[in-house]
């Protein structure tokens, strides 16, 4: 897609009472809206247990009124606090939401988040649980449509994650750093909100993307010329034995006779109302679907239907000796705490190393290794995207590096690197550095500051570029704007992965930003040559064009950073600022 979306600041509802005014909101805004995503949290299980994980936190993000006749995106994301409010109280409610046919649910595999969201219920004197949710869309499939089947091309054999999704469709990164956070533990902190209403946020987001395409192609949804009230006359048999001239009308035969079974459901269910012979009454009373949607749902809808099978646990068809549950948790409690480092690095003199601190990053930490590069720590990432226990052994033992990770099952393979393997017990990316810096005893000063590439952790060349150097360099490679040929500015080059790196116009706040999370000493003057922020530029996989905020937000973990037309004025005031520090300190010395 074309369009680039950026993240404004979300409106987040926290659920964690009946009686509160937020859910209040929340049966209002159910009521106004046809368009909802889905998603949940859980605390993962560390062992194979024979019962699915409990589910702490359902979120609903509500798309409120029709998107088409605004341009505004008006939407709303509730998180339902589920270990707070008594379960029987919303159960009604939000099984209602699940089966209304007014609303249009979306969600990235939310089968699995049905089935655990169910178990919960049923845990908590809710026997029946959920089984069904419909209209449902995934967001899987709009993405397929979106990138292969509207252009023809071959469907690939695995499934994109959520975070490349956003990153292809909306130009947008999404940090799944918090995904294995404890999400049982209260109160949550702001940034687990924060990333549970995004995750939730971004399917209306791609739903829209999808339904504006859908919305140009203009007869690209069923033609509803079959669907005349005329042929509710004719009997299903009637339909199906129409003379035909090509088998592929058997398809509209089914449809149309489907049509008939939905009119005459709908028309039933209209004269029960009038006889107030209902069953039940739903807790919500949503507004009909717009054309538009239903259109879509007519074409494109699915439903999600849990088989008795899906509610039971699968277990472990491996044989042997069954562990008890305290010996299970006694021995991941004594993993966690042989993840205490004990020391010495491998680069300390004592053990043959240059002093030169090396660090690997799994997967699970990966933006770790990008906030380690950003003070001058070497820090590496697995060479495969899939790597086993093994893999990422062999790799620091070769390299002579600490492994860094936060699976406690690493932990048992530390018996072959004696002193390599450090879990770290922080989530977010900041906490994660200090704790690395802390644990290792690393000297971090302001002169270390960017000189490492974000982008493959190579050094960067000793001489700088002139601009003309730079162009030469880039020919065929990467793209250097037009608007910094006349701003006489200095080029670096990664020596490994051939990048070009210049001193950007956001340089003070991300330097700022490093100095006062290393807590550095504010009054040393580094160089132009060994510090600076040598902002990674290029095209990247979706087509972002200079700046490339999004690396820049996803490497500072601060959001979106937008340039404003008063940067420059903040740089020269910074720099006033600085040079006036520098002053004292150097007559106080």
């Amino acid at each position: 897609m074309d369009t680039k979306h950026n993240y404004k600041p979300l409106e987040i509802h926290l659920v964690d009472s009946t009686e509160s005014p937020e859910f209040h909101h929340l049966t209002r805004a159910l009521a106004r809206s046809s368009l909802i995503g889905l998603d949940a949290e859980w605390k993962p299980l560390r062992s194979h247990q024979s019962q699915f994980p409990t589910v702490s936190l359902l979120q609903l993000a509500c798309q409120l009124g029709s998107r088409l006749s605004s341009e505004s995106d008006e939407s709303v994301i509730f998180l339902l606090d589920l270990s707070s409010i008594p379960l029987s109280s919303i159960w009604e409610l939000l099984r209602d939401v699940f089966i209304s046919p007014d609303v249009l649910k979306l969600g990235f595999k939310f089968k699995q988040d049905l089935i655990y969201l169910s178990s919960t219920f049923c845990s908590q004197k809710c026997e029946l649980g959920f089984d069904r949710v419909e209209p449902y869309l995934d967001i899987t499939s709009l993405y397929n449509y979106l990138q292969y089947k509207q252009h023809g091309r071959k469907l690939p054999k695995e499934n994109k994650s959520l975070a490349t999704i956003c990153k292809e469709v909306l130009g947008i990164s999404l940090s799944k750093e918090l995904q294995c956070s404890d999400w049982s533990h209260r109160p949550l902190a702001e940034e687990q909100k924060t990333y549970a209403a995004r995750d939730a946020h971004c399917l209306l987001k791609i739903f829209n993307c999808f339904q504006t395409k859908v919305s140009q192609e203009g007869n690209s949804c069923i033609d509803n010329s079959g669907l005349h009230p005329s042929n509710v006359d004719l009997g299903l048999k009637e339909i199906l034995e129409k003379p035909d001239t090509d088998n592929n009308v058997i398809r509209s035969k089914f449809a149309e006779a489907l049509d008939i079974v939905r009119a005459t459901a709908a028309s039933q269910y209209t004269q029960n109302i009038g006889e107030r012979v209902v069953s039940r009454m739903s807790c919500i009373n949503t507004m009909p679907m717009e054309e538009s949607l239903l259109k879509i749902v007519r074409k494109y809808g699915e439903v999600i239907l849990l088989k008795e099978s899906d509610k039971t646990p699968k277990t472990s068809k491996r044989k042997g000796k069954r562990q008890s549950s305290v010996a299970v948790v006694c021995r991941e409690k004594q993993l966690e705490n042989d993840g205490d480092w004990q020391g010495p690095p491998p680069w300390d003199l004592s053990s043959g190393g240059d002093e030169c601190p090396k660090f690997l990053c799994d997967v699970m930490v990966e933006g770790l290794a990008k906030h380690l590069r950003c003070v001058g720590i070497d820090a590496a990432i697995p060479r495969s995207k899939k790597p086993e226990s093994r893999e990422l052994i062999d790799q620091a033992s070769k390299e002579n590096r600490v492994l860094l990770t936060r699976d406690a099952k690493l932990l048992r393979h530390q018996y072959l690197i004696k002193n390599n393997v450090y879990r770290v017990k922080s989530l977010l990316k900041n906490e994660q550095l200090l704790e690395v810096i802390e644990t290792f005893e690393l000297k971090i000063s302001e002169d270390q500051l960017m000189t490492r590439c974000t982008k493959c952790n190579g050094r960067f060349i000793h001489k700088p570029l002139s601009t003309e150097e730079a162009v030469e360099a880039a020919k065929g490679f990467q793209k250097i704007p037009n608007c910094l040929f006349d701003k006489n500015l200095e080029f670096w080059q990664c020596m490994d992965c051939h990048q070009l790196y210049w001193e950007g116009t956001q340089y003070h706040n991300a330097v700022q930003k490093f100095i006062d999370i290393c807590k550095l000493n504010e009054c040393s003057i580094p160089t132009e040559a060994e510090r600076g922020l040598w902002y990674y530029q290029g095209i990247d996989e979706v087509g972002n064009m200079y700046p490339d905020e999004a690396t820049i937000a996803d490497m500072l973990g601060t959001g979106d950073l937008s340039s404003s037309a008063d940067d420059d004025e903040e740089l020269r005031e910074a720099d006033t600022v600085r040079q006036t520090r520098s002053s004292s300190c150097a007559s106080q010395q």
